[in-house]
């Protein structure tokens, strides 16, 4: 399919970044990805009840590993939010050549769930002990906005930022307004994504919300239980293609089309039939002319719960019919990275198409009995990968899906 010129110049992707539990930059994720080396574990990073019984996908480093490796000094200043969204931009940034130019408008659309929760968390035990011993300059960190602001600090002087959160759709909205900038005229190049920590806060929350599971996500499997909580971040580099080829860039994608809806259910459920989900993807593949067969893979939310599998299938179903192209949930490698999710699997869909590979739901046994479909659970390689459909469904029903499309001249 020939790609056509929608609404304007495209809008193309020079560089990304990414930083998980299953690896520090993309060459070691996409190691993890081919081998089939999952980064959901055991909690070692921090003390708390659920240490045994709960897993989670951890980023390896340390608080103080990060900053070292970050170039920074005082780990006062930094969250672990904050230290994670830096590595991951700074790659990106690296990648793509990114270098200041007053000429050149450039913008940061980060987003995040949790924010500083993790320096918070830390700091009201001690509070509600002794309030003599807590100063508000210790959660000065605290809001969703502060990891923007650190994250730009460390890329040098831009035109524009700011912070989006809207639950596990956060990051694909970072990406999906970053798109929408650039092609109104407003940005050049836009570094958009998202990180998230994982926080004692975020797994009891979910914990109390009984969608955790106990032996590690299974997406789309009839025994699901839940989903497991990871970390990370990732970020993009998009660039009008006008500006891109003027600067002699290497061009490893386009986003070749996004949708975003809300099916207005429920403040944490999907609706069963995938009314906003389907909406998401059908505004996705219609943005560009694209018919649903011409979609070579999906990267499916997957989060493994009872009801977002479901509905999410039901979705799928309907817009692909009986012709479902193959999916999986790559979150069965890097856990919910919650906010960072939907940039996260950007940067695996890039890796798909440039690698020309799909890669498996791992877990998985016993199919669905509501559904036709099951993902795809052994690697794929040598596949004609030319355009992958990312989806990213948040609470409250903020449903994104966005579609990234092989560079064609």
């Amino acid at each position: 399919m020939k790609q056509t010129d929608f609404m304007g110049n495209r809008v193309v992707i020079t560089g990304y970044g990414i930083v998980s539990a299953i690896g520090m930059n993309a060459t070691e994720v996409l190691h993890s990805l081919m081998n089939g080396h999952s980064g959901i574990g055991e909690i070692t990073r921090f003390e708390t009840i659920h240490k045994g019984k709960l897993p989670i996908a951890e980023v390896k480093l340390s608080d103080q590993e990060l900053l070292e490796l970050s170039g920074l000094k005082s780990l006062k200043r930094y969250t672990r939010t904050a230290l994670l969204g830096i590595c991951a931009a700074r790659d990106a940034a690296a990648m793509s050549g990114m270098k200041p130019d007053r000429h050149i408008r450039t913008g940061l659309i980060s987003a995040t769930t949790v924010g500083g929760m993790d320096r918070s968390e830390n700091f009201y035990p001690l509070f509600l002990e002794n309030p003599s011993k807590g100063k508000l300059s210790q959660i000065i960190n605290h809001d969703c906005s502060d990891s923007t602001e650190k994250i730009a600090e460390s890329l040098g002087p831009l035109d524009f930022m700011t912070t989006i959160s809207t639950a596990c759709s956060s990051s694909a909205n970072s990406i999906m307004m970053g798109s929408e900038m650039i092609r109104a005229g407003m940005l050049d190049r836009v570094i958009a994504g998202g990180t998230d920590a994982v926080t004692r806060f975020t797994l009891n929350g979910f914990n109390t919300l009984m969608i955790l599971d106990k032996e590690g996500c299974r997406p789309f499997d009839e025994n699901r239980a839940g989903l497991t909580i990871g970390e990370g971040a990732a970020f993009l580099v998009l660039e009008s293609e006008e500006l891109a080829l003027k600067n002699g860039k290497i061009i490893h994608g386009v986003l070749s089309g996004y949708g975003n809806a809300n099916d207005a259910y429920h403040q944490t459920a999907s609706s069963p039939e995938g009314t906003g989900a389907s909406l998401a993807m059908a505004k996705a593949l219609a943005m560009n002319s694209m018919s649903p067969a011409n979609i070579s893979y999906i990267n499916v939310h997957g989060t493994g719960t009872r009801n977002n599998d479901l509905s999410e299938g039901m979705a799928v179903q309907k817009i692909f019919g009986q012709n479902v192209p193959p999916f999986s949930s790559t979150k069965v490698f890097t856990g919910h990275t919650l906010g960072a999710a939907g940039a996260i699997e950007a940067v695996i869909s890039l890796l798909s198409i440039n690698r020309n590979c799909i890669f498996p739901n791992l877990r998985w046994s016993v199919p669905m009995k509501e559904l036709y479909i099951k993902p795809l659970t052994a690697l794929v390689q040598d596949a004609a990968i030319e355009h992958v459909l990312s989806n990213s469904f948040g609470f409250g029903g903020n449903n994104s899906s966005l579609v990234f499309s092989k560079y064609m001249p």
